[in-house]
């Protein structure tokens, strides 16, 4: 199933983060339980990141891909030298967190990490990255 741009936000950090806003993958990702910050892996699934596009891929039909770029970024070529960056590092680090949650708040500074680590209805974990 194809998730719209704007309803995905490619964060990188130490370990590349996907945040997944009402993704329709939600209820088939393994329900997110990490008090320690420890990602639980997602076993079955997998991340293939380019500059142009991500797809999440699980266990049977489960999976989206989503568009690395939108019609709303005011420098496209910035957009796109940033998600080269993240999926580079989704590449070195072998994997992303994905987390997905029934919906995000309109500032991801609102996210209330220590909530949605523990019970706080998110979905996901650490996603491999796709092998040939």
């Amino acid at each position: 199933m194809l998730l719209p741009r704007e309803k995905a936000h490619f964060v990188l950090a130490g370990t590349p983060l996907l945040l997944l806003d009402g993704a329709p993958v939600h209820e088939s990702l393994p329900l997110l339980h990490a008090p320690d910050g420890e990602m639980p892996l997602c076993p079955g699934w997998s991340v293939a990141a380019m500059a142009t596009m991500c797809v999440v891929d699980g266990p049977g039909d489960a999976g989206c891909l989503i568009p690395a770029l939108g019609t709303s970024e005011s420098d496209p070529a910035t957009a796109l030298a940033s998600l080269a960056d993240w999926s580079s590092a989704v590449e070195r680090t072998g994997g992303a967190v994905v987390v997905s949650l029934p919906s995000l708040p309109e500032n991801l500074a609102e996210l209330d990490w220590p909530s949605i680590l523990t019970g706080g209805g998110a979905h996901g974990g650490f996603v491999p990255t796709a092998r040939p």
